[in-house]
């Protein structure tokens, strides 16, 4: 049995045995106290275990399985796939360069302990923790506010499902009418949240049962590993990584509800709140890389807890305008104390007069400026035969075939200078993070 796959099963027992208990005391934690919740003095014990074994084992090769060979044997006959193929006999080693956006979730539920398990396995030296708030004012890992009812059982649930935004109604298929449901981490308290199971972000729109609502998984997702999905919080979520090894990368999702939430709660609390678990972790913050789309949260780390700040990522997926994208632009962020930018890939990438994917105007402008750039997201489009979709939208003309995402990556990281890249299976840029070099981030 390999340490990493000893470690799943060892978070897995544990945090499911105590994922009833595992609520805070405080409404409002933080501040400098030291925080303590019931369950966790066990997960401690075997974070500090687990530590003991990482490092007696230190240099153990990940885990990639066959996808990303299965990736280059589908790519067009070239130099890097001559390169990418010599290294298939190689060991693969975890890389800061690889960031596991929401741990795994081509395959696993995401913003759950197994996909982060899987993503590490998979070589990820950093791992993602979307963060949201819950009604009493926890938080916990989840890609949005509002996204309960598509990647939870919540809406199975009847007294949760109860306390939904909007409960679910069953559609009416006879007049086209599709089922409606919306649940938000602010309806249900952590302890109600833990609760529940994470799934596959989907949902069947014309479900006329909560059971048959919980289907809709993409065709080249899968449900295999989607009969367990264990939910955690933020904190828990840092006792995880640490355990696993692995850096942070936070993102402060943009609330729902209106702020302050419920007359007392601001964006500023809610800011402070998601850093101050890292400090009362005692988590170094060079480890931890704060996201937020949201430039004022990013501006508050960098004004009030400038520990943090110096790494903290200011994430874009806006058009891009002469405004925003201009050398100019990208200076004015760094005269404000921002350091890294992390665009949508396509925000990176064009296409020469030849049709070759090059970096854009937009990544140049930000390097000479003197940002450090992250992109985000490869294998989360599905099969790139017909373009690749939102995430390729620059370079559509260019991308034909599934192996085409190793393309990306190349140009990511040797022409734009990227130092690191979310994917949603990362195997697939460990893969090439160990055959090409980038393997660390800084």
């Amino acid at each position: 049995m390999t340490l990493r796959l000893l470690i799943s099963i060892v978070f897995t027992s544990a945090l499911v045995g105590m994922a009833s208990t595992a609520t805070a005391a405080l409404d409002h934690p933080g501040h400098g106290q030291q925080w303590s919740a019931p369950g966790l003095e066990k997960l401690k014990h075997i974070r500090d275990e687990v530590r003991r074994k990482l490092h007696q084992s230190r240099g153990e090769p990940a885990q990639l399985g066959p996808r990303p060979l299965w990736l280059v044997e589908t790519m067009a006959d070239s130099p890097l796939k001559d390169k990418l193929q010599s290294c298939a006999s190689d060991p693969m080693y975890t890389s800061e360069f690889s960031i596991g956006h929401r741990g795994a979730p081509l395959q696993f539920p995401e913003h759950t302990l197994e996909g982060y398990v899987a993503a590490a396995q998979m070589g990820a030296g950093v791992i993602e923790c979307d963060v949201a708030f819950t009604k009493d004012r926890q938080l916990v890992c989840r890609h949005s506010q509002a996204d309960l009812h598509t990647t939870t059982n919540i809406v199975t649930i009847p007294e949760l499902n109860a306390k939904c935004t909007q409960p679910f109604v069953p559609a009416d298929p006879e007049n086209g009418i599709e089922a409606q449901a919306e649940c938000r981490t602010s309806d249900i308290t952590l302890e109600e949240f833990k609760s529940l199971k994470g799934k596959m972000d989907a949902y069947n729109p014309m479900a006329t049962t909560p059971e048959e609502y919980l289907g809709g998984t993409a065709n080249w997702r899968t449900d295999l590993y989607a009969s367990q999905g264990t939910l955690l919080s933020h904190r828990e979520s840092i006792e995880l990584f640490r355990a696993l090894g692995v850096q942070f990368t936070p993102e402060l999702k943009t609330p729902v509800v209106d702020m302050p939430f419920e007359g007392g709660y601001s964006q500023q609390d809610y800011a402070r709140q998601m850093l101050q678990d890292y400090v009362d972790a005692g988590v170094d913050p060079r480890d931890v890389w704060p996201q937020s789309f949201r430039l004022d949260d990013v501006l508050f780390w960098v004004n009030e807890m400038p520990a943090f700040g110096r790494q903290a990522v200011f994430l874009d997926e806006q058009p891009i305008t002469d405004a925003n994208s201009s050398l100019a632009a990208m200076e004015q962020l760094v005269r404000q104390g921002v350091n890294v930018l992390a665009p949508a890939l396509w925000k990176m990438l064009t296409l020469d007069g030849n049709g070759e994917i090059v970096a854009s105007e937009y990544a140049r402008n930000a390097r000479i400026a003197g940002l450090d750039l992250i992109a985000w997201t490869v294998e989360r489009s599905g099969p790139l035969a017909t373009g690749g979709g939102w995430y390729y939208q620059t370079v559509t003309d260019a991308i034909d075939r599934d192996g085409d995402v190793f393309e990306v990556i190349d140009v990511l990281a040797r022409d734009v200078g990227v130092r690191g890249i979310f994917s949603d299976w990362p195997a697939t840029v460990t893969y090439y993070a160990n055959c090409m070099g980038p393997r660390r981030g800084r």
